[in-house]
């Protein structure tokens, strides 16, 4: 039986450390304190999908792979803050669209840079090199992730 080369990736300890890695962003998810208090984590995601045009709450809670009462929930809480509104649709005068209000660029911009100095301590003692090819495999994994849905197998026959 042939043996694996010496440098072959162990699959085995790549899943491990993804799921290592994942569960150390929960916590740190969970243990970031709130920009602002009256906004549910699960609203930022939302937020930064209204970053470009205006956009139904459907086509959000497809981007963000939730379902469409979790989306509407959220946003009804968003618009109650003052931080997204709603806009008449254009194509469908009878459905409104989602915007975000100065006030939501507002503390996306605060979400962003709070979130990019913490990126910047962890990685700070990367080289660009290292960062610009770990950016680069994290966006072909991010794309593999979405082109595969979860947990389907090929028929081994």
């Amino acid at each position: 039986m042939p043996q694996p080369p010496e440098d072959a990736v162990d699959r085995s300890a790549f899943g491990d450390a993804l799921v290592r890695a994942m569960k150390l962003m929960g916590a740190v998810r969970q243990k970031a304190p709130r920009v602002n208090p009256l906004v549910d984590p699960v609203g930022y995601p939302l937020m930064f999908n209204l970053t470009g045009e205006p956009r139904r709450v459907s086509e959000i809670a497809e981007s963000v792979y939730l379902d469409i009462s979790t989306v509407s929930r959220q946003v009804s809480a968003l618009v109650a803050q003052g931080f997204v509104s709603r806009v008449s649709d254009p194509s469908d005068g009878r459905a409104h669209m989602l915007t975000l209000t100065d006030e939501g660029r507002t503390l996306l911009t605060q979400i962003r840079d709070r979130r990019n100095g913490w990126l910047a301590d962890v990685t700070s003692d990367w080289g660009d090199e290292d960062l610009a090819t770990f950016d680069s495999l994290l966006r072909r994994f991010s794309d593999d992730v979405e082109a595969h849905p979860p947990f389907t197998t090929k028929d081994p026959s």
